[in-house]
């Protein structure tokens, strides 16, 4: 079998990857190891209840006529009608830490200029120089790491209000411990604060299903549960794929999803460099309530991003898990959406791969692990938002061992190793890089990825 375009990974950025390339030629495959699409951001049923994983908010808000803006962008280049679509916006979210006033912000950035400006007085005018900064900075040159943390310390001189913008950004976007790479905080300054966040109407099943019809409907393919076992190329130039049961597929060029390391160990080919930094994982956990219970919780909130240590510690932890810091998400908390039969908390934290792989050959003790890490959750974000442990119907808990073995992530890294490859070019003539590991992160972030691959090395050589 002969393709002119191969895509390893169905996620959000290969499905992007190829819509975009589909429009032109439908002649393209996707090859997703799983047995359903969307990767970082999918699903699965429970007692006859679907239930999302990863998915809080998308980012990149911005309304229709914003016609620049990277989520309208997006919408041409995959030749979607943002009308068809049905969207719902935030209501507001805040930045938690113990001890301090709180700083809320929504997808009217007016709302976070005020506060600062409020709470944080010695630092306003230095802030408001910041967004300019912000709004003229390039963030796609390919440059080497240039630490966000210490532009913004030198900026602000304020070091709780650096830690305080940094939580939401770093927990939504950075590979690196205690820091993100300056052209990625402003990538994700924007989304979040000066664009905001949101949700489809719908699932995220829904979301992608429309997705995958879409590039069906131009003649695209894909194959489900077909894992590839090695990439076949000679010297530089990639001929194809080995597929677990050993079919081989040909093709003229590749576009890889699925990660630097996790590409380079296909190739069976020394890394390029070796990459810097612990990779990052997380444990996630979605605690389902009836209805009635909402409104012993904030209704007003969509999502919390808290910290209860002196310092803001974004680092692996030396063991399963650390409750001092976390994301908490409310996802029926956006404007517009109609009542469900159930109300849903989820909370995220940093955790340990090693450690959590170390009990992976007793199967008691990991499941003993999530109980207890759910139950230590419960407990820390109860003193945030209120009680509602006794009111829990079902829950579950993903640990960095559940990601890696649905999404192949390397230690479950849904961040990807700290270095990025900007440019999506490994050193292969027809293979590039798409997805968490050439930087771009988030939903909108990841489909835009797979598109500027298809775009910048792909459609020049039709």
């Amino acid at each position: 079998m002969h393709t002119p375009l191969l895509i390893i990974g169905g996620g959000l950025s290969g499905l992007a990857a190829a819509i975009r390339f589909a429009r032109f030629n439908p002649d393209v495959l996707i090859l997703e190891k799983h047995s359903r699409v969307g990767g970082l951001n999918s699903w699965y049923y429970r007692h006859n209840s679907l239930f999302e994983t990863g998915l809080h908010a998308i980012t990149n808000f911005a309304p229709p006529e914003d016609k620049n803006a990277p989520l309208n962008r997006l919408f041409r280049q995959l030749k979607l009608r943002r009308k068809d679509f049905s969207f719902h916006e935030q209501l507001t979210s805040e930045i938690c830490f113990t001890n301090q006033e709180a700083l809320r912000f929504s997808n009217d950035f007016d709302l976070l200029l005020h506060e600062i400006t409020s709470k944080f007085p010695g630092s306003a005018n230095q802030f408001i120089k910041l967004v300019e900064t912000i709004k003229e900075h390039d963030p796609f040159q390919t440059t080497p790491f240039r630490s966000a943390r210490t532009y913004l310390d030198n900026t602000l001189n304020d070091p709780l209000l650096v830690d305080m913008l940094l939580c939401p950004l770093m927990y939504y976007g950075s590979s690196v411990e205690n820091d993100m790479d300056f052209n990625q905080f402003v990538i994700m300054f924007r989304a979040i604060f000066l664009e905001g966040m949101f949700r489809p109407h719908g699932s995220i099943k829904d979301f992608l299903d429309r997705l995958l019809n879409h590039y069906q409907n131009f003649g695209g393919k894909i194959r489900l549960q077909a894992q590839v076992a090695r990439i076949i190329h000679q010297g530089n130039k990639v001929q194809g794929v080995e597929l677990q049961d050993g079919e081989i597929i040909e093709c003229d060029a590749l576009v890889s999803t699925i990660g630097l390391e996790e590409t380079l160990a296909c190739l069976d080919t020394p890394p390029l460099r070796q990459t810097q930094g612990k990779r990052l994982g997380f444990v996630e956990s979605i605690f389902r309530l009836p209805s009635e219970c909402r409104k012993d919780l904030p209704t007003d909130k969509t999502i919390i991003f808290y910290n209860n240590s002196e310092q803001l510690q974004y680092q692996r932890p030396q063991t399963l898990v650390d409750l001092t810091s976390g994301v908490i998400c409310f996802p029926a908390n956006f404007q517009g959406l109609a009542p469900q039969p159930y109300f849903e908390v989820r909370t995220t934290h940093l955790a340990d791969y090693s450690s959590w792989k170390s009990l992976a050959g007793d199967k008691i003790a990991y499941l003993t692990a999530k109980s207890n890490t759910a139950s230590q959750s419960k407990t820390t974000v109860e003193k945030i938002i209120g009680n509602f442990t006794q009111h829990v119907v079902y829950e579950d808990t993903f640990t960095p061992l559940t990601i890696e073995r649905f999404t192949a992530k390397k230690e479950g890294a849904i961040y990807g190793c700290p270095d990025k490859i900007k440019d999506g070019n490994i050193g292969y003539d027809n293979l590039f890089l798409a997805g968490t590991d050439q930087g771009f992160l988030g939903i909108v972030g990841a489909m835009l990825s797979g598109v500027s691959m298809v775009n910048q090395h792909i459609l020049s050589r039709l």
